[in-house]
This record gives structure tokens, sequence and C-alpha cells, in this order.
């Protein structure tokens, strides 16, 4: 890389632009792909996540608590045992902290609902009990994600959420107004 020049930087930079430009697609396909993946549930990955995303729309959540939800166990297949942490890097750029830590804890707290039955702490979330979105998370879990592998519920296709990821997903990566203050630097303010 110390061998280039401005111009091949400036061509890198010009075909690095069309790619992220494709990113959106590429979350769409990568959501499409969840339709074959871990079995033994009564849904499908991708009809699990579509049930999720569903639900946080039919609670009147915002578009980027949606769109988490819809991509929230997009790590499953390539980062199974910490699949919440793949997902919240893959979105961290383009939503507020909170939504992002919302994402990264996840799977810690889901854990509250089966871990036991493999001899786990279905407590460990408690030691963020005093962080500001210990809550918010909690309140992912009961309510969209633990709840959306009922095979009867109303879920919206992948094409309903598609606006959504490719405005999400379109937004200048690191937006100091999109993202905001972390969640841990409010909590000491």
């Amino acid at each position: 890389m110390k061998d280039g020049t401005r111009e091949d930087y400036l061509l890198l930079g010009r075909l690095e632009e069309a790619y992220v430009a494709e990113l959106p697609e590429r979350i769409l396909a990568a959501l499409r792909g969840l339709a074959n993946t871990l079995s033994g549930y009564r849904v499908s990955r991708l009809e699990h996540v579509l049930q999720s995303a569903s639900r946080a729309e039919d609670d009147g959540e915002d578009e980027e608590m949606i769109v988490a939800a819809l991509i929230h166990d997009l790590g499953d297949d390539l980062a199974p045992h910490n699949h919440s942490q793949y997902a919240a890097s893959i979105i961290r750029p383009y939503v507020s902290a909170e939504v992002s830590w919302v994402i990264e804890h996840h799977g810690l707290f889901q854990n509250f609902y089966y871990i036991h039955h493999f001899g786990g702490d279905p407590l460990e979330r408690e030691r963020y009990r005093d962080h500001p979105c210990y809550q918010r998370c909690v309140d992912f879990c009961e309510r969209w994600d633990q709840a959306s592998f009922d095979p009867d519920y109303p879920t919206r296709p992948l094409e309903h959420f598609a606006p959504m990821v490719q405005r999400i997903f379109s937004r200048r990566p690191f937006d100091p107004e999109i993202i905001g203050e972390a969640p841990d630097e409010q909590a000491r303010s």
C-alpha cells in the first residue's frame, strides 16, 4: 500500500464508494440466506427475523429498531457463539448507540429464557442492571425475539422491510447526529 499514488487511491476510493452503495442489497441477500439455516424450530431463521421486525413495527417502534430486529440474527451462520456482536458491528455505523447496544447484548439477554437447560445462569444479564439500555434490551428479547417463533403470526415479507433497510444502510456512517453519545457515556454525564 505504501507504493500507491494519489491517483491509485482516488480510483480505489471511487470503486469502494460504489461498492458501499450496494450494502443494502447485500444485507437483503444475506437475510434471504437465513431461509436455509439452523433447523429444529417451527419457523426458519428468516421467518424469525421477519416476525421480530413485524412485532417491532406493530409495537410502533422507529425504523432503526425495526431494522435492528430484522438483522439481529444475521450472524447466526458465521458467528454462532457471538452472533449478537456480529450483527451489532454491521448496524453500528448507521443507528443510535442505544440500538447498537441492544443488538450487541441481545444474545446474552436472550439466555434468560433457556440457558438453565444447559446448566447456564439465566440471570447473567443482571450484571448490566444499572446500564441505561438494560430495560430496552430486556424488552427487545421479551416482546420481539423470544416471542417470534410462532408460525401463525401475521409476518410481513422481506420486501415490506426492504425500503427501511435501504434507508438505514444508506446513511452516512458514524454520523454523530444519528449515533449520538455511547450509552456508557450517557450514564457518566
